[in-house]
Order: structure tokens, then sequence, then C-alpha cells
């Protein structure tokens, strides 16, 4: 329904014309209040749709038509299904009492009642009406806001995995699992050739979620990846991270900062060199064991003076690298605690060759809950992550 105003709006519904009149001279000293007056029930609902009243007095007893009927048919009608309607009868009956509040009536006063009260009345169910209609806007506006907001995020998270790297056969194969959380978290990921020798890899988190977030993410791939840096910084852990903390000091991103973990592959040689800031570890698989390639410093952004030793190892044919978020692993499980970093290196390890980043995610889709802790009715399935899930898997040759 259209707003009503800030006035009392009163439609009496009596085919009594002298009630009609002396109801209107009760209230005519409100100078802030409308008053339409309907002698014929059967155009009640009509004239209501027309006038938008704010409380409705109805008599009972009518030609043709029983006035607590026709306290169904508001009931049932759009236009009056929430308009209050104080039954305004000459019988003080309990039982028609009764009836008429299980109908849906709001109030039931016998006629004519002293001004004051009348007055005092309509007042009282008019407020309460214009009051609701107010919320339910306000509702209604702060669900639009939301499904923009939702629709934007959406944007967001379409445009951030249209960045990401398309999955890569050769020397060194790379495939990726990527769920972005309902509210977007700042998950970037990729990979690249620097050179004929040379493979940059890394994963990104950003603190947050949100569009902002997500799009300082993006900023920092495309300072990997884009050239802006010069090759002997990219071949470089140390240097890599020594300049993205130079370029996104959280003093000038309204407070973010970013983990990251960053490797280079030297195919000629076989050496893998790595540094960390703050994330998590990546895991190197060799056939049974698996092997944590720890950060080796903390996050990008916090201070000015940024050190990030580099570490190095010598990978295998038939390795297996995996780099992920934290969203892969801090996961609420359904009988309480965290699905943790412990249970996703012992569910790597065990996890059939050929199908890992699907076993991992339909692994934690069954354990993970969502926001408010509730899992889907109907399959007692996780129906959404916390966080971004980012999961890259690297095969060696």
């Amino acid at each position: 329904m259209q707003s009503v105003g800030t006035i009392d709006r009163v439609l009496l519904v009596d085919d009594q014309a002298i009630v009609g009149e002396a109801v209107r001279r009760m209230i005519a000293t409100q100078g802030d209040c409308a008053y339409r007056a309907v002698n014929d029930p059967a155009k009640a609902i009509e004239v209501a749709e027309e006038f938008r009243p704010t409380v409705i007095l109805q008599d009972i007893e009518m030609p043709g038509m029983n006035g607590l009927d026709l306290v169904g048919r508001y009931r049932a009608h759009e236009a009056t299904r929430e308009v209050p309607v104080i039954m305004l009868t000459g019988k003080e009956d309990p039982a028609v009492k009764a009836d008429a509040f299980a109908r849906g009536a709001s109030d039931y006063l016998v006629k004519l009642p002293h001004p004051v009260e009348l007055v005092a009345r309509i007042r009282h169910h008019s407020h309460g009406y214009r009051m609701q209609l107010e919320r339910n806007a306000a509702f209604a506006a702060l669900a639009a806001s939301e499904a923009h907001m939702k629709a934007e995020i959406n944007r967001a998270a379409a445009y951030v995995r249209s960045l990401l790297d398309q999955p890569m056969d050769g020397v060194v194969h790379a495939d990726w699992r990527f769920v972005p959380c309902e509210a977007l978290g700042g998950d970037v990921f990729g990979y690249h050739w620097i050179d004929d020798d040379h493979l940059a890899m890394y994963v990104i988190d950003v603190s947050g979620h949100g569009v902002g977030p997500a799009l300082m993410g993006v900023s920092a791939m495309n300072l990997i990846k884009s050239g802006s840096l010069e090759r002997e910084q990219v071949l470089d852990p140390t240097r890599t991270l020594q300049a993205l903390n130079a370029a996104f000091p959280m003093a000038r991103h309204d407070g973010m900062y970013f983990t990251i973990w960053y490797g280079v592959y030297n195919q000629r040689t076989r050496e893998l060199a790595w540094s960390g800031g703050g994330h998590p570890p990546s895991f190197l698989l060799r056939g049974g064991t698996l092997r944590r390639l720890e950060s080796t410093t903390f996050m990008i952004g916090i201070v000015d003076d940024y050190d990030a030793p580099t570490e190095r190892t010598t990978l295998e044919a038939g390795d297996r690298l995996y780099l992920f978020s934290d969203g892969v692993f801090e996961l609420h499980l359904k009988a309480g605690g965290i699905w943790g970093l412990d249970q996703l290196e012992a569910f790597l390890a065990k996890s059939p060759a050929a199908d890992v980043l699907d076993a991992v995610v339909a692994e934690t889709r069954r354990v993970v809950l969502d926001g408010r802790g509730q899992v889907d009715p109907g399959s007692g399935a996780a129906v959404a992550w916390d966080d971004d899930f980012s999961l890259i898997e690297f095969r060696f040759a």
C-alpha cells in the first residue's frame, strides 16, 4: 500500500446516515483528520482503495451484508489487509465481540461512544498502523539496498573470476577452484611464465570482506603480472614482497593489509624459491608425504621496514604443490570446532590424485556452516562458505 501520510484517515461503514453525521461531528475538531462515510457496505472496499484509510469504523448490522463478514473481506484484500478495524455496534454481546476479534477486528465499541473515547481509539489504532507502514517501507528499502549490494558483490566476484588465469598444461600443470563467499573476501591468485624457465605463482588474501578488499587484491595481482616490476624483482620472492609492501601501506589503503604466498619455479634447475607474508603454508605433496612450505615473514602493508626471507627446495617429477587461502580450512564444523589446517593436510594426503580439487570442495561443503550457523534443511549440506575459497594445484612433470 502507498504511504498514507501523517494524518489520521477515518472510513466509516454504516448504513445509517445519522450515525455518519454524528461520527463526523465527533472528530471534526481534529484538524489533522480526514473522514469519509460509506452507506453501502458493498462499496466499502472500493472506497477504501481510493481513500486509503488508516482506520475503519465498521457497523455490524447492515442490510444485505453482515459487518463481521466484511471484516473477513478486508483481511483478504491487499488494500485493507492490515488496516485496523474498530467494530462500532449497538450490541454489547460477548459472543459477537469474540467473533469479531476472531475474524480480524482490532477493537470493539458500543455506539455511540463518548467523543473523547472514540477519538482516542482512532488515534491509537491509526498511529500504530501508520508506524507499521513506515516500518514496512523501511524494511522494503533495506531489502532493496541489500539486493543492490548483493548484485554489486556478485558483479565484483564475476570480475575477479574473469581475471584469474586459465588452467595450464605442459611441464607444469595448473588448475584451481574458486568459490567467493556471500560477502566476497579479498582472495586473488595467479601464475604466469616470467620467461622460458621461470614460473611465478602466488595467492593473495586481503583483510576484510566486500568490494574494497577484492579491488585491492586485484591491484596487487596486476602489479605482479603487468610487468610494472622489473624482471629481477619478480624472479626474487624477497624483492617481490618488498615491492608489494612499499606499494600497499595500510595507512594509505583504509587500514587494509594482505597476506601472500609467492613462489618462483625454475624448470631448468627444478628449484622452487618462495617467500610468504603471513599467509598459510603451501603444501608440497610427494607420494603420500606432505610437507608444509611455511611463510617467512608477516603481512604486507603493516610496517615500512620489511624483510621477507626466501626459502628454496628442489622439486621432483610427480610432485604436487597446493596453494590456498584460509577460507579452505577455517571452517565451522556441524558438531562444533574448526576444520583446520591439520584436517586439510590429512585429506589432501589421502585424496585420489585424479580429482583432488573437487574432492576438497565437496568435503568442505559437507562440513562448513553458513554465517548464521545453519545448514540446508533439505540436504543437510552447508549452504555457504564464511570466507573466499581459493585452492590451486600445480603438478610437475
